[in-house]
């Protein structure tokens, strides 16, 4: 085939148009994927605004280079497959009209952290769509803000559930991120208290907050607080069953720490997960947490610099065990999709996705995704 490809490149900060690049010829064991959607994460708004600096502290440490196709948060359809073919992650080879969902990453699969089952974004060579990946070089295509997109080896890959719509299937690697709960669970019952029905705060309920909470409320958490400065994200956090909705720009720091100790028999809460962005926000996780409580880091994927934490006071006293939380696991997608399908009908998931944007609308999106009324933003290749 000889027809373009559509993609929205980024250019620079605040630089992004429509360009077109070759149709692909696949090398072996590269996937060719015609994108469905991909969605609008919180990176792709740093990296839009220039705040470019990623893995900071591990040896992959980077700056993201431009001209880039964004897009880490993908589910299509296979169109094509390299050479002698490719497995997905259950170990069945791809084929054409296969629906799925590519891992946002791909691992070394020859370093200690890829040899010793660590979560697979510790690799020590990572390359990650959307990001690291840029377009300069052929095939160009290694983002999901494209028609088509091009898998390497090594990239994880799963097949997406017949019932689960594309929608919320597309959903499926921030829900994957959402493994800190799981050991902030083994954390919590480790040292005293039930290792159920806790009481979880989140503090900034955009996709990523949201998908938190909903993994809270399906693990069942007793009561689930959400923070955050838009109404409409709070609104929407109280239908997925938040019992307490705190507006930031409503109320002080002193006082949310009234109402959740208040809403927590004056403990305060089990567990406080920050998904704001901003590295100001971890100080007051650390204060809403109970003693012998846990926090979890999992907004601040980018360098924003440092705050001011006292280690006696904010940790070591009060027993406070804090969770980085750098990326999903390639472990947690086909869990995640399947949570997901069983719990279409309990919750509303076609409520999550607000807002559709063609190519050409890439940077009205990036826009639209920081407004009030907005939730999960997606970029649909073939939208006119």
């Amino acid at each position: 085939m000889t027809r373009a490809v559509r993609a929205a490149v980024m250019h620079a900060p605040g630089a992004i148009a429509v360009a077109e690049f070759p149709y692909p010829e696949l090398e072996d064991g590269q996937v060719l994927m015609r994108v469905a959607y991909s969605g609008v994460c919180g990176t792709d708004k740093h990296t839009f605004r220039g705040e470019t600096k990623q893995y900071a502290g591990t040896p992959h440490e980077r700056d993201v280079a431009f001209p880039l196709i964004c897009g880490h948060e993908n589910v299509g359809v296979v169109e094509a497959v390299g050479g002698r073919g490719a497995l997905a992650a259950d170990r069945r080879p791809l084929r054409p009209g296969d629906r799925i969902v590519p891992g946002a990453n791909v691992p070394c699969g020859a370093c200690f952290f890829c040899l010793n089952a660590f979560p697979y974004y510790f690799c020590e060579h990572l390359d990650d769509y959307g990001n690291s990946l840029g377009c300069a070089e052929p095939p160009h295509l290694f983002g999901g803000w494209a028609e088509h997109m091009v898998l390497l080896p090594r990239t994880p890959i799963f097949r997406v559930p017949d019932d689960l719509p594309d929608e919320v299937a597309v959903l499926t690697e921030v829900m994957s991120v959402t493994h800190g709960l799981d050991a902030a669970r083994t954390l919590a019952a480790a040292t005293g208290g039930a290792p159920f029905a806790e009481s979880v705060a989140i503090v900034g309920v955009g996709p990523l907050g949201l998908c938190h909470l909903i993994k809270a409320r399906l693990l069942g958490c007793g009561r689930l607080i959400a923070i955050d400065r838009l109404p409409s994200r709070l609104s929407l956090a109280v239908e997925f069953g938040a019992t307490l909705a705190l507006n930031v720009e409503e109320t002080d720091a002193e006082e949310r720490l009234e109402r959740v100790r208040g809403h927590t028999r004056g403990l305060g809460a089990d567990v406080v997960v920050d998904c704001s962005g901003v590295p100001e926000t971890l100080t007051d996780c650390l204060r809403l947490v109970r003693v012998g409580g846990v926090v979890i880091e999992a907004g601040a994927f980018v360098d924003m610099g440092a705050v001011g934490v006292n280690p006696a006071a904010d940790i070591c006293t009060r027993n406070v065990s804090v969770i980085g939380v750098g990326g999903e696991k390639a472990t947690s997608y086909a869990p995640a999709m399947e949570l997901m399908a069983r719990n279409l009908e309990r919750l509303p998931f076609d409520r999550i996705v607000t807002h559709r944007f063609g190519l050409a609308d890439a940077a009205e999106a990036l826009d639209v995704s920081q407004r009030d009324g907005s939730m999960k933003v997606l970029l649909d290749p073939y939208r006119a």
